[in-house]
């Protein structure tokens, strides 16, 4: 092998092409128009004037389904504000369009609103309220707002966040606080289910603002490319309305329960193909263990074999065989192209072209399914890699350590 290299195939566009968070961006250029009724409407000549239609009692007075779960929830539904400073370049094309360059909401290192999501708030403790969003919603941010369901704008401190699995904890004064959501059981939703989406779509303007659909699929597993964490990840798929704006709010049963937290929407196909109706949500389950783990920590502690790999799939068929040595029935799997020294993977003696394509017995089709995978486990346990090394196959223990990345996502092509 030696003097050889592997030929690795320049990835194409994803297949989640059109894969969007659902934040509301502001940009100084965009352009505002207002649109005005021109005239009344004009009563033609010769007509009754007077008319004979009536408002008629309404018959159907009694809250629903819907209404009771989303009366249960919509006092804990918040607007989060990203706010960061204004460039000078912000500043003079403010003033191209009347706004005072002197004044403080656009002078040179102000704040001002970068974009905005929605949240919910899950938690009372003591004087403190937590509420949890997306990690794309406060990404970014110098300082954070929160805007309550009776319109009341708070100061938020940002706890912690995780970007592998796209949520964050902010904490705001408990003061103001009069409602606080309840999760449900995420694994026990079933496809066809009603739910709605409450959140901020557009913008604070359209503030709680609830949309109905079902349950499309309970457990879809997408790529989250988007989120630059190279993972496969598992979310709830639904027909609710679910655009720019509303990231971060809740999905909510019946019961006006918290099963899932906004995040995406796809928009479009790798083709270009516009696409409605299929929105996903971070399943509760999963929430509430991240958002554990960020109160407690700030941050999420996560395994790592401290390997640099590629998928199988990038490398050319003729070096599959040549340098790699695979039987023919192996299509799928990761190749090492590195253990750093001292990881976990160099300590189980796991070597440069190695390909891995199982976890504890369990098939590994690409980095995205090993991260999805490895996650799953916590620092120091340890686990068990199928691999073949020279087209031998062999079993390899190794011990879990802490990733050295302070993010809790490293790069795609680390583990």
């Amino acid at each position: 092998m030696a003097g050889k290299q592997l030929i690795v195939k320049v990835a194409g566009v994803g297949l989640l092409a059109g894969l969007i968070g659902g934040g509301v961006s502001y940009g100084v250029g965009n352009a505002i128009v207002t649109h005005q009724q021109n005239a009344a409407t004009k009563v033609p000549s010769g007509s009754n004037k007077s008319g004979g239609t009536k408002i008629n009692k309404n018959e159907d007075t009694k809250s629903n389904q819907s209404t009771e779960a989303y009366n249960a929830v919509k006092g804990a539904v918040v607007s989060v504000i990203n706010k960061q400073a204004s460039s000078s370049d912000d500043n003079d094309i403010l003033s191209m369009f009347g706004a005072d360059s002197d004044s403080s909401s656009s002078s040179s290192g102000s704040l001002q609103t970068a974009s905005e999501g929605s949240g919910v708030i899950y938690k009372k403790s003591g004087n403190a309220a937590y509420i949890v969003t997306n990690n794309h919603v406060v990404s970014g941010a110098s300082a954070l707002q929160v805007i309550m369901s009776n319109g009341k704008k708070v100061q938020a401190e940002l706890v912690g966040t995780d970007s592998t699995t796209d949520l964050a904890v902010l904490k705001i004064s408990a003061a103001n606080v009069t409602t606080v959501a309840k999760f449900g059981n995420s694994n026990s939703i079933k496809a066809g289910q009603d739910v709605l989406a409450i959140g901020s779509p557009m913008g604070s303007e359209y503030a709680n603002t609830v949309t109905k659909g079902i349950i499309s699929a309970p457990k879809r597993t997408i790529s989250a490319s988007s989120s630059n964490s190279g993972t496969n990840t598992t979310v709830i798929q639904t027909d609710a309305a679910i655009n720019a704006g509303n990231s971060g709010g809740p999905l909510v049963n019946m019961a006006g329960q918290v099963i899932g937290i906004n995040s995406m929407k796809l928009a479009s196909d790798s083709q270009g193909t516009s696409v409605e109706g299929m929105g996903f949500s971070i399943p509760s389950n999963e929430v509430v263990r991240v958002i554990n783990q960020l109160v407690a920590n700030g941050k999420i502690t996560r395994p790592s074999l401290g390997i640099e790999m590629i998928d199988l799939s990038n490398v050319d068929g003729q070096d599959q065989q040549d340098i790699l040595k695979l039987p023919k029935s192996i299509t799928k799997g990761v190749v090492v192209m590195k253990a750093q020294s001292g990881s976990a993977a160099d300590q189980a003696g796991i070597q440069k072209y190695d390909v891995i394509t199982k976890i504890n017995n369990k098939k590994v089709n690409d980095g995205g399914d090993l991260k999805t995978q490895l996650y799953k486990y916590k620092v120091g346990d340890t686990i068990k890699l199928t691999l073949y090394r020279q087209g031998k196959q062999q079993t390899v223990s190794v011990k879990l350590t802490q990733s050295a990345s302070a993010d809790s996502s490293s790069s795609s092509n680390n583990q």
